[in-house]
């Protein structure tokens, strides 16, 4: 391309490539073939040697050709090209200096260097631009290959455009740095030469690899370039619309144009940059950014970065956002509001604030408030946080403290789980960062509080009487000055007929005798004459003081007369003239001032000292109410909210709260907890707690440790002590624990180091819990626990002695080898020492009335069963001593009382109950550790013989070289046996039956010590008339139910004696200890109990608490084993729900929290629930059914509608309540089940159940609570948004509700029958009629039947077999009547239910339940 001869032509830089092609005529250039772009490059190259930057103006062609053709042309060329446009644009800015500074350059030549320069910079942008776009892709390709194509894709020939890129953007900003407008002669440089150069820039910026840290300093070029731009060309505008859009269309920009924009408010001085760019966003309309959520979040993360760095700047433009507050989309909301919270930080801090500047700040800090409570979780949560970095930088003003506590408080009750998270971090750090005390207790403020609000009452008492006392004259003045200016006025201004004055002065009175006088008068209130007397003196006394008046007032009377009257009556007169006082009442008012002013200065110090205490209180309160809230969520669904609420107990214990050491003790069980993440923070919290302890020695150290770990151990409950076992125990495994604490300990123990009785069982107690993880804690000191722990002081703390039995119990520890493994078991021979003292204390104790012999009796025989070789004897040489004693008792008593039995446990000379409690409660826990003993070490030691005795016989059969191919047959049957698992199989039931022949028919034979003591335990169990006490008859329940245990046949023929005694027994305690041994039964004897699974289930609605309590930890445990057969009587456990116990309430949302977690369990058990509770005889009243009913709807969203089903099982549950309608009975079950599907979130395949089984309920909606049900669950329906045709659908249910609400079903079927009916004549079923039983009634509930003394107890019928019931055919027109108590089997006739028990009606047939064992079926 040429330029015409002889005329002034300027290349005009185009828009877009195309429009440079495009324009036509002279000027646009020619394109060559790519094959002909090597040789024209080269031309270029020589002509640019020999003419210099200037040679572009006769080779455009060629590199217009290049740019045209860039993505088919050779790489080569394209970096050759590169290279020499680099050398042309650098060769031109060495060459521009002096051309600029040339004063004679010609028009024709300026032009021929303007054009040049463009065309050059021209050039180069573009290749830099297609540079970029190439690299962009290849970007690109290798991210969605994730890496597996980077060989292909490897810089060539050493060129690699990362690394060229950053020279170039340098080269372009040293150009620019020139004074360019002398090529534009003095003129600004065109706007599209700029644009030429950001485009560049912009282009670089939009690729996200830009924010690599590799590709830093090209960052730092393209921001430098483009602020020379913004100083020099006056790029503000381009730079304001340019930025907006990239921050609107590109996610990552971000970031990088809150430093860019910082850096050139900061470096550069272009502040105004940041109120243009604010002002753009500020004009963006809300309703536009709330479609627009990746623009927002742009625009969010931009100012968020503004803040951070210039929070100044963006205050001063602060207001142009504030209306985005109002707007729907939240991620604006939030970084206006982290903006504020900025700004707070490190502009508005301190307390030397201005009034208009503290001003912003409150009206910000109410703006942070408001939103605490906004309508979204992702803006109450970030506010949260926010305030909770105000609070760490001690920002937050102490007037507000009370304040946004409180808001953080009310939060922890907020439905949103990241909200409840950052409101325990904010409390948490209100206590880290408070103002008032390191000791946060009300009760050790409320004492001072009151104490120093009764000084300040004092100290105000006394202001007042004082202040009373020295009133100033200036005060009396200013009281006495309107009535006095009222007399002046009326004296100066008489009136006809006024008297005369009644005040002359005489001519011997002096000035001051008459100033004196004047005074007086004012004092006696007489203002006639004072104001008399003035007069008389001014005329009297002219230029004497005090009566000498001033130009000014000489012609105002009032005025003058005023003054004069003031200034005698406040003393102001006496300031030039030093006169003799009057009297002394100046001195006395002077000093009763200075009082006045000390006394209100000492309030005032009060004042602040009683404020500060109330603060501190108030602050005490809410953390006391917070710590109670938060307690409470350790136990959520929310794994990160359980780790917050174990972080805040840490913090609150470090603060001294009273009630942290029940969070602590709290947080205990989740020990046990199923994640790893929850385990870990446990571990963590009680590490600080307690294993970090303070001191200046190592031995203070652990003093400290162990004081603080045996605080633990006051009134610890067995729950607890077992979890801080499981803690130390983990602490010991990791050597964390460190030796000087367990020498500590053992001081404590053998009393070497002074404590107290309570420490050294305490000392004990954490010994033992070591020693679960390194047994050889107690087995080196084996001896000294022996002679120390179990000497002849053995019976004055059995307490100390049962902690002793329990830690060598530890030793058993390492008596659980692997399976299969050939190691002997640990146990010490009968003769050890151990045993002996053992004996003798449990005998010598024997005899004892201490309540705490038995649990120590307990602990000594499970410690004699786990470690002794033959436990048996030793235990029944203890029965015999024990045994004997009783009878040295008895044959001590006179004889008639021998010879009448009854009387034993009464009367005044009797044998003691608690001899016979020891003994039943003694045999009954032998019995059981026999059976512990017989199916754990016993079977375990039969199975290790047989493995050795195998591995035996088998190396014997591998050495034998006679028998070769014998052995081959025999191996490879046996390999067969082996395969099919048959010999482990056989030989693991051989010896289970062994053990369990063993309990069946040896240890309650007659000839066994167990079978003379159980005639006393039934004798007792069988006459709760005779005998009376409690403790013994507990002792004999639960001893019962131990040796029922042993043997199947026993058990079956005690059954109705226990239940018997679990349905009728007025003591809890029996009924506690049946309910226990029932549980125990149901999962050693499934089969046998099952039939009396109802009677367990009736243990629910006990009147005592602790039998509810005991009860559902029972059920619990047998229902989630698969012990049970749930059915709908599981709904006794729903009733729980609303238990005035809150310990029982936790337990049944636990129990019905891990259920809804095994499958569908709820989702089947629901309509029976449903259903029984609603009916009147056995269920609830209605407001406590809705409660229940809202915790189980609750329940199922959390838990089973996340299933991919969900919809399905809606729609069931839709459809099994509205059938329940039919069956119903009552008004309030109508109300039941329209109060449960208003709570079910319906879909709309949900919606069209109803809408099909809408004359299942028709004829109920004239109900008004059931017809305001099914209206709120239409309503609910129409809020949510839902498709054309549901609105459709829900309209026209709601007509139909209307009409049947108002007229009944008849009068809306005349027009047309409604869909789902097949006519109007369907009866609807009505209750079936029972069979006539001659005498029967309706039957009671069994709560009901429990309180009748005389009624004969219940006992369940044996269930048939398939032969029975087809023996015993009934007639088929009999058809069961349909209940609505529930759906579970029920056919029983009444008259066969209400019989009385007998003797031969014992069920013997049952349904068999699979046990959840390792022991295999037979």
């Amino acid at each position: 391309m040429a330029s015409p001869p002889g005329a002034a032509w300027e290349f005009q830089l185009p828009l877009c490539p195309g429009d440079l092609l495009r324009s036509g005529g002279s000027a646009s250039p020619r394109l060559l073939p790519p094959a002909q772009l090597s040789g024209a490059l080269a031309a270029f190259g020589a002509a640019f040697g020999a003419q210099g930057p200037r040679a572009v103006l006769q080779h455009f062609d060629a590199l217009c050709s290049l740019l045209h053709h860039f993505h088919t042309v050779d790489a080569a060329i394209k970096e050759d090209a590169l290279d020499l446009m680099k050398k042309v644009v650098s060769s031109h800015y060495n060459d521009l200096p002096s051309i600029l500074d040339d004063p004679g350059l010609s028009s024709s030549d300026c032009l021929a260097h303007r054009n040049a320069l463009k065309m050059n910079c021209y050039v180069l942008t573009r290749l830099v631009e297609a540079f970029e776009t190439e690299s962009f892709k290849r970007d690109s390709v290798e991210l969605s290959l994730g890496g597996r194509n980077k060989k292909g894709c490897a810089k060539r020939s050493g060129f690699s455009w990362e690394e060229e890129r950053q020279p170039l953007i340098q080269l372009l900003t040293e150009l620019l740095q020139l004074d360019l407008r002398r090529l534009w002669s003095g003129l600004v440089v065109e706007e599209e030469f700029v644009s030429l150069m950001t485009g560049i820039c912009y282009r670089i910026l939009e690729n996200p690899t830009i924010n690599h840290q590799k590709h830093r300093p090209t960052r730092e070029a393209v921001i430098h370039l483009l602020a020379v731009t913004l100083m020099r060309y006056d790029h503000m505008l381009s730079a304001t619309l340019k930025i907006t859009q990239m921050l609107q269309h590109f996610e990552h920009v971000a970031p990088l144009f809150g430093g860019a924009v910082s850096l050139w408010a900061t470096e550069y001085g272009m502040k105004s940059i940041v109120g243009e760019l604010l002002r753009e966003i500020g004009q963006k309309c809300p309703q536009n950014l709330a479609r627009d959520a990746s623009g927002a979040k742009g625009y969010a993360v931009f100012l968020t970065e503004l803040a951070e760095q210039i929070p100044g700047m963006v205050l001063s433009n602060m207001s142009v956002l504030l209306h985005h507050l109002d707007g729907e989309n939240y991620t604006m909301r939030n970084a206006i509001l982290t903006a504020m919270a900025e700004i707070l930080l490190q502009v508005l801090n301190g307390d030397q604030l201005e009034e208009a500047v503290r001003s912003t700040r409150d009206q910000f800090l109410d703006m942070l408030q408001a939103h605490v409570c906004d309508v979204l979780g992702h803006v109450r949560s970030r506010v949260l946080q926010l305030f909770t970095r105000i609070v760490q930088r001690k920002a937050l003003p102490l007037t507000r403290f009370q304040t946004v506590v409180c808001l953080a408080v009310g939060r922890l009750q907020d439905k949103s789980v990241m909200v409840v998270k950052n409101a325990v971090q904010l409390l948490a750090a209100f206590l880290s960062n408070n103002p008032f005390s390191c000791k946060i207790s009300c009760s050790d403020l409320a004492e001072p509080l009151k104490k120093e609000m009764q000084k300040l009452h004092e100290m105000r008492d006394k202001h007042k009487a004082a202040s009373a006392l020295a009133i100033t004259p200036e005060e009396e003045w200013e009281a006495m000055q309107p009535e006095l200016k009222a007399m002046v006025q009326q004296l100066l201004h008489p009136l006809q007929g006024e008297e005369e004055r009644e005040v002359a002065v005489e001519v011997e009175d002096t000035a001051q005798d008459t100033a004196e006088h004047i005074i007086q008068l004012l004092r006696k209130l007489n203002y006639k004459a004072a104001v008399c007397l003035t007069q008389e003196a001014v005329s009297c006394f002219q230029g004497i003081e005090p009566f000498i008046s001033t130009s000014e007032l000489k012609d105002d009377k009032e005025a003058m007369i005023l003054g004069i009257l003031k200034a005698l009556y406040t003393g102001s007169h006496l300031k030039n003239c030093v006169p003799k006082p009057l009297n002394d009442s100046d001195n006395t008012e002077s000093e009763d001032l200075a009082v006045v002013e000390q006394l209100a200065s000492e309030m005032v110090k009060q004042e602040m000292l009683v404020q500060y205490l109330q603060d501190a209180y108030n602050f005490s309160v809410k953390i006391m109410e917070a710590t109670s809230m938060v307690s409470r969520m350790m136990y959520g669904n929310s794994v990160s909210v359980v780790q917050e609420a174990i972080e805040f107990f840490v913090t609150v214990s470090q603060f001294g709260v009273p009630q942290a050491v029940l969070g602590v003790r709290r947080m205990l069980p989740l020990i046990w907890s199923k994640e790893l993440s929850i385990r870990e923070a446990v571990l963590s919290a009680y590490r600080r707690l307690y294993l970090s302890p303070s001191g200046d020695s190592e031995r203070v150290r652990a003093q400290n440790q162990v004081q603080s770990l045996s605080l633990l151990m006051v009134d610890a409950s067995l729950g607890t002590i077992q979890c801080l076992e499981e803690i130390i125990s983990e602490f010991v495994q990791k050597d964390e624990i460190k030796p000087s604490v367990i020498q500590l300990l053992w001081e404590q123990f053998t009393e070497k180091s002074q404590c107290s009785s309570l420490e050294r069982q305490a000392a004990i107690m954490l010994l033992g819990m070591m020693a679960r993880g390194k047994p050889e804690i107690v087995g080196s000191n084996l001896d000294v626990l022996v002679t120390v722990g179990l000497d002849e002081k053995v019976h004055k703390d059995y307490g100390f002695a049962k902690e002793v039995c329990n830690a060598i119990s530890k030793l058993a520890g390492c008596n659980k080898p692997a399976l299969e493994k050939s190691q002997a078991p640990f146990r010490l021979p009968e003769t050890h020492l151990l045993f002996e003292w053992l004996s003798d204390a449990v005998s010598a104790g024997f005899d004892q009335p201490s309540t705490l012999w038995l649990p120590f009796m307990e602990a000594a025989v499970n410690l004699i069963y786990q470690l002794a070789e033959g436990p048996e004897e030793i235990c029944a040489q203890i029965l015999k001593d024990c045994s004997q004693k009783t009878l040295d008792g008895l044959l001590d008593l006179p004889a008639e009382l021998e010879a009448s039995p009854g009387s034993i446990p009464g009367g005044t000379n009797a044998l003691p109950t608690f001899l016979l409690t020891h003994l039943i409660s003694l045999v009954g826990h032998v019995a059981l550790q026999q059976v512990v003993y017989l199916e754990g070490a016993v079977s375990a030691e039969l199975r290790r013989r047989r493995v050795l005795r195998e591995e035996q016989e088998a190396k014997k059969r591998a050495a034998s070289s006679t028998k070769e191919q014998s052995a081959k047959d025999t191996g490879n049957e046996t390999t067969m046996e082996e395969d099919l698992g048959l010999v482990g199989a056989s030989a693991d039931d051989t010896e289970a039956e062994l053990v369990r022949n063993i309990c069946e028919t040896e240890l309650l034979d007659e000839k066994q010590l167990f079978s003379t003591f159980m005639p006393l335990v039934l004798k007792i169990c069988n006459n709760p008339l005779v005998y009376r006490d409690p403790a013994l008859s507990a002792a004999a329940a639960l001893a019962l139910g131990k040796f029922c245990m042993i043997s199947a046949e026993f058990c079956d023929s005690q059954l109705r004696l226990l239940f018997t005694m679990l349905e009728k027994s007025s003591l809890p305690g029996v009924r506690s200890n049946l309910m226990i041994v029932a549980g125990d039964l149901a999962i050693r004897f499934p089969n046998l109990i099952e039939p009396w699974t109802p009677h367990l289930y009736a243990r629910l609605r006990d009147p005592c608490h602790d039998v509810r309590q005991i009860a559902g930890l029972v059920m619990t445990h047998l229902i989630l084993k698969d012990m049970v057969k749930v059915k709908g009587q599981v709904s006794e456990m729903a009733t729980l729900l609303i238990d005035p116990e809150e310990e029982i309430v936790r337990l049944a949302q636990n129990f019905f929290s891990e259920l809804s977690s095994k499958g569908n369990a709820i989702y089947n058990l629901l309509p029976d629930i449903i259903s029984r509770l609603s009916d009147p005889d056995c269920g609830v009243d209605e407001e406590s059914f809705h409660t229940i009913m809202r915790y189980f709807f609750h329940t199922i969203m959390r838990h089973l509608f996340s299933y991919i089903t969900k919809d399905k099982q809606a729609e069931s549950l839709v459809e099994k309540l509205c059938q329940r309608f039919r069956t119903a009975k009552t008004e309030r079950q109508f109300r039941d089940l329209s109060h449960c599907l208003m709570l079910l979130p319906l879909s709309d395949r949900g919606l069209h159940k109803m809408q099909e089984n809408f004359d299942c309920f028709a004829d109920k909606l004239q109900d008004p609570a059931v017809y305001r049900c099914f209206r709120a669950t239409l309503s609910r329906l129409h809020r949510g948004g839902t498709k054309p045709e549901t609105k459709v659908l829900i309209e026209e249910l709601e007509q139909k509700l209307h009409a049947c609400h108002n007229r009944g079903l008849d009068s809306i079927e005349a027009p047309g029958e409604i869909p789902g009916q097949e006519s109007s004549q369907t009866p609807v079923p009505g209750p079936a009629k029972k069979r006539p039983v001659a005498g029967s009634q309706r039957r009671q509930p069994l709560r009901v039947a429990n309180r009748e003394v005389d009624s004969p107890f219940i006992t369940p019928p044996p269930r048939m077999t398939r032969h029975h019931r087809n023996a015993s055919k009934r007639n088929p027109s009999r058809r069961p009547a349909i209940t609505v108590s529930s759906d579970e089997e029920n056919s029983l006739e009444e008259d066969e239910l209400s019989a009385e028990l007998k003797e031969d009606e014992t069920p013997t047939k049952k349904t068999p339940i699979s046990r959840a064992s390792a022991c295999r079926a037979r």
